[in-house]
């Protein structure tokens, strides 16, 4: 593990494999380890870069003001590399997408993995997911909004936990209740990203998303294609929010040739 320390505390980051370099972005509810399964193959052909957002996983939760953008773009200056591949899931998506209209000459290709939209009119399937984690955080009742977005974004609402591979809870577990520990100062402290219009994005683009996830990301993917000129849409019939965890050789066949253009 690497860790890069600067004035608001570190990041941490893994790096293997050799190739043209590929940098991995973890969900708003995991962290690197989210794509454990899909890294190796990833790494027989490029350099996977997997880091830990600012306030997840192993890196420091932000002391200041600090822009997920700006971390990413001084850990590719402290690796030495000036273009790469991004791939983000979920909220890892849309830091993926500010990098690439913030730095569109230091991206060479965009994957987005259920991303959200700024703005999005949420369904009130939604709205009661945010209300009850809400809740659950202001009666100090973190184990209670770790199931909450344990039964959101990795069981989902079309299926039920008998169709869930047991291990994948247990494996989110942890990171879960690190990136809700650290939520309140995330978010006081995060300058957001940009108000550039996704359709400005000119790189090769690829969105993804689960077929049974919550019907607003499958709505959003369907968006981010339709808005970025040439993007490809690719659905995952067998997973959730997180393509990764739930379809790793299905994510892994649509991302080795895109990649690899």
């Amino acid at each position: 593990m690497l860790i890069l320390k600067d004035h608001l505390g570190h990041l941490s980051c893994t790096v293997t494999g050799e190739g043209p370099p590929v940098v991995l972005v973890h969900a708003g509810i995991a962290d690197h380890r989210m794509w454990d399964a899909v890294a190796p193959g990833l790494a027989e052909r490029h350099t996977v870069i997997r880091y830990d957002l600012r306030g997840f996983g192993e890196s420091a939760p932000p002391t200041g003001p600090f822009s997920e953008t700006d971390d990413l773009l001084g850990l590719l200056d402290h690796l030495g590399h000036d273009r790469v591949r991004v791939v983000g899931a979920s909220w890892g998506a849309r830091v993926a997408a500010d990098f690439t209209l913030t730095h569109p000459d230091r991206v060479h290709s965009l994957a987005l993995l259920a991303p959200p939209w700024r703005g999005y009119d949420w369904s009130a399937e939604m709205v009661a997911y945010d209300e009850a984690e809400t809740a659950a955080l202001a009666a100090g009742d973190l184990d209670g909004a770790v199931r909450v977005n344990l039964d959101m974004w990795l069981r989902g609402p079309n299926r039920g936990w008998e169709d869930v591979a047991p291990e994948l809870a247990e494996a989110l577990r942890e990171p879960l209740r690190i990136s809700l520990t650290h939520q309140e100062a995330v978010g006081r402290h995060s300058q957001g990203g940009t108000d550039r219009d996704v359709a400005t994005i000119t790189v090769p683009t690829l969105v993804g998303f689960g077929g049974l996830d919550v019907a607003d990301f499958r709505d959003i993917a369907r968006r981010y294609a339709a808005e970025i000129p040439g993007a490809s849409l690719a659905e995952f019939p067998t997973a959730a929010h997180l393509v990764a965890l739930d379809a790793p050789a299905e994510l892994l066949a649509a991302l080795v040739p895109f990649l690899a253009r």
